[in-house]
């Protein structure tokens, strides 16, 4: 089992920015991918980004590319979003995911085993 808890979540004005952050503890020593999604009510969860745990290499939903910025501390078993120039259209909850294993796609919710609780990002215009 893996738990993951999310903070940095919070109300920020449209053009600024928030650190997301997610430490994993548990079975941590078999993390292949960590990735964030977000999901507005009545809508389904969507990909935000994803890193691998080794190596580091990362993928991004168009939405965001040049706008935020995912990466790791190995060491503290922790990933992190970084979100600039934010706009009233990333309000969502962010989920916090995590692949154990090869599970498929990274922009696929279903590659993901393990889930955080969520954390509010509100922007307002």
């Amino acid at each position: 089992q893996v738990q993951l808890v999310e903070s940095g979540g919070g109300l920020v004005q449209a053009g600024g920015s928030l650190r997301l952050s997610c430490v994993a503890s548990g079975r941590t020593f078999s993390t292949y991918r960590m990735g964030w999604f977000r999901q507005v009510p009545g809508k389904e969860r969507d990909f935000v980004a994803a890193i691998r745990w080794s190596g580091g290499s990362t993928d991004y939903a168009d939405s965001v590319k040049g706008r935020f910025t995912i990466s790791r501390d190995i060491a503290k078993n922790t990933v992190y979003l970084q979100m600039n120039n934010l706009k009233p259209e990333d309000t969502a909850v962010y989920y916090c995911a995590h692949e154990p294993l090869f599970g498929g796609p990274p922009s696929y919710s279903t590659s993901y085993r393990y889930w955080g609780q969520g954390t509010q990002v509100t922007v307002s215009s």
